[in-house]
């Protein structure tokens, strides 16, 4: 089972070769490619020599991503954040789960590495709280089928919540497996907007998600709470 790793950059010339190191060591045999959004740093320089192929497109992370699976030649997708921390064993877990024909796609759970209790909330409360509201976002790293991928006309080219709008549709075509074992989740978004106010909008916009609210409430309130740090 071949496994391609996708990973979307944009500016990320600080973390970039730090990442796809980690990837080198913790995923040997995956093929990595890195789609860049057209970042004005050294980003896809410093990452041409750790990972198997560079492509770039607009800076927008669906469109990135569906660029990332078209090049891609593994049976397997895994869509990866370059700020995560892989387990050790990723790969076999992923391998494992696919096993099961009836299984479409999967993620990780996570796992924030600070101590305060409001990080405690969101990766383990808001575990379940995803479950019950059948989402997940993308520092998950969702994994699923080529074949299911090119089903469901991949990401949707949206601005935000293009991850859990995949998710919702990969359900569709078979079971999610959920693995344990955890990644680690940078956060720097956290400590830029402030923990518990972070917190409160990805709660509040996953709920009104769920409702159905408009597609403009939610940028809103993403851009009031979500884009400035306090």
């Amino acid at each position: 089972m071949q496994i391609s790793i996708v990973v979307p950059v944009f500016n990320e010339a600080a973390l970039i070769r730090n990442f796809l190191a980690h990837l080198r060591e913790r995923a040997l045999k995956a093929e990595i490619i890195v789609v860049d959004g057209e970042s004005s740093d050294r980003t896809a320089e410093l990452a041409n020599d750790l990972c198997d192929r560079i492509t770039k497109t607009r800076p927008n992370r669906a469109v990135q991503m569906n660029a990332g699976a078209a090049v891609a030649r593994g049976d397997v997708l895994w869509f990866l954040h370059v700020d995560a921390e892989i387990p050790v064993g990723a790969l076999a877990e992923i391998e494992r789960a696919l096993q099961d024909r009836q299984v479409a796609g999967g993620f990780f759970r996570i796992r924030l590495p600070r101590k305060p209790p409001v990080y405690r909330l969101t990766d383990s409360f808001a575990h379940y709280a995803g479950l019950a509201l059948r989402m997940r976002c993308g520092d998950h790293g969702i994994f699923c089928r080529r074949d299911v991928f090119k089903k469901l006309g991949g990401f949707p080219d949206v601005v935000l919540m293009e991850d859990v709008e995949f998710f919702r549709k990969l359900r569709r075509y078979g079971r999610i497996a959920v693995l344990q074992k955890r990644i680690v989740a940078s956060p720097r978004r956290y400590e830029e907007v402030g923990p518990v106010r972070l917190t409160l909008a990805y709660g509040l916009m996953a709920t009104l998600y769920f409702f159905h609210a408009p597609m403009r409430l939610l940028q809103s309130i993403y851009k009031r709470m979500c884009c400035r740090s306090t």
